[in-house]
Formats: structure tokens, C-alpha cells, sequence
């Protein structure tokens, strides 16, 4: 098991600290591991979570109409 601090975790998923703790409140992101003052996420867990999000993204193309909103 390994730890990632709140930088790695940043590089790895790209959402900043800000946005990462708003996904933990809701609910959302990995729960940290508390280890003495610090707290870091149980890179297994991210790794999860990134998954589970490949596995809810539709699988059909954009349409016409998606692309002209974004």
C-alpha cells in the first residue's frame, strides 16, 4: 500500500486541492489517511475511483449538439 500526498495526488488527477475537497466532502473522492499532523489518500483508492469514473462516461460519441456547448 502507498500514500499520496496532496501534490501527487494533484498530478495525478489533474482537480486542484480545492476542487479534491469538495469531491471528499460530498462524498464523492477517497476519504485521507490521518498519519500524525498530515494526511495523505491510499493511492489504491484514487486508482479506484478513477476507474469507477472511466466506467460511468457514456460510451457513444458526443452529438452535434454537445460539441456546440462546450
Amino acid at each position: 500500500m502507498r500514500f499520496l500526498s496532496k501534490k501527487q495526488v494533484r498530478e495525478r488527477i489533474g482537480l486542484s486541492p480545492t476542487q479534491t475537497a469538495r469531491l471528499e466532502a460530498a462524498g464523492k473522492f477517497p476519504l485521507r489517511v490521518r498519519v500524525g499532523y498530515r494526511a495523505f489518500w491510499v493511492e489504491d483508492e484514487v486508482e479506484d475511483w478513477q476507474l469507477a469514473l472511466c466506467k460511468e462516461r457514456p460510451t457513444d460519441p458526443p452529438s452535434q449538439e454537445d460539441k456546440s456547448t462546450e
